[in-house]
């Protein structure tokens, strides 16, 4: 029997879910893979982030045209600002992330030695390059929980993805997602040697658009509640149904007036997958 999750991503098999595509405008990313585009995704926490990218990175895959590889980085929040634990950390996620995606150990034979022989500030774009000839598709790359980076690791990542930008898509990925709690331009990132405040648009400003994934909205919650009723028979009366909704929004998932928001795109109301 399904239940509803509240920690970590949700699976449609297992838990009562809409289908988390259904919360992105799927046409304007396709448009911006297509275009080479780099942007951000971001969004508050718990409202489907992770489960987005994950079904993003499948449908992507059902395809032909693309190798779409999930990478989630917040393990190396952990090296705070020691830039080579931090990238160490994050190149070890690329592989193990794309060895169990494609059952292809070819990164793992190479990666240590790349960076043992570039360094920190220059492993991470040596690592997507040598992966992008592999493959020899575009790829897209999605990396998950980018704002729990500290400090220099954060600017090590930001800059090593602009670096290779005008190599893409033969020799860097086609197609980058950031991933977060926060847009990029909001990142304040404090190098612990000068304190000097560095903006993350200034690092990374070939970021093309920044996409917010909206909350919930008083429809999906009714669709969730509804899949409960029709798999387990037990009704759900009006003043639970109302009670839910108020409780969610007290709890901080108040809905915007949006479900999908752009500087460049229409409002789009659809349903939620968390």
């Amino acid at each position: 029997m399904r239940f509803f999750n509240t920690a970590g991503p949700v699976g449609c098999r297992r838990h009562y879910c809409l289908p988390p595509l259904q919360r992105l405008d799927l046409e304007e990313l396709e448009m911006l893979i297509a275009q080479q585009k780099y942007f951000v995704l971001h969004a508050p926490r718990q409202t489907g982030k992770t489960s987005c990218l994950l079904a993003l990175q499948q449908h992507v895959n059902a395809g032909s045209e693309y190798v779409c590889l999930y990478v989630n980085v917040e393990g190396a929040q952990a090296a705070r600002e020691d830039v080579h634990a931090g990238i160490y950390s994050i190149l070890a996620k690329i592989d193990y992330r794309y060895r169990y995606a494609f059952d292809d150990t070819h990164l793992q034979a190479h990666w240590h030695r790349i960076f043992e022989q570039n360094g920190p500030y220059t492993a991470l774009t040596e690592v997507l390059s040598f992966l992008c000839l592999h493959v020899q598709k575009p790829m897209v790359l999605l990396l998950d929980e980018i704002d729990a980076l500290v400090g220099d690791t954060l600017v090590a990542v930001l800059r090593q993805l602009r670096e290779g930008y005008d190599q893409r898509p033969a020799h860097f990925p086609q197609s980058i997602i950031l991933c977060g709690v926060r847009d990029v331009r909001d990142y304040r990132i404090r190098a612990s040697s000068g304190k000097e405040i560095i903006t993350g648009g200034s690092a990374f400003n070939v970021k093309a658009e920044s996409l917010r994934l909206g909350d919930s909205i008083r429809s999906d919650v009714e669709a969730l509640l509804a899949q409960h009723t029709e798999e387990t028979g037990q009704e759900i009366i009006p003043e639970a149904r109302s009670c839910i909704w108020h409780m969610s929004k007290t709890w901080g998932l108040s809905p915007p007036k949006t479900r999908w928001t752009s500087p460049a795109l229409s409002t789009k109301r659809s349903s939620t997958g968390n």
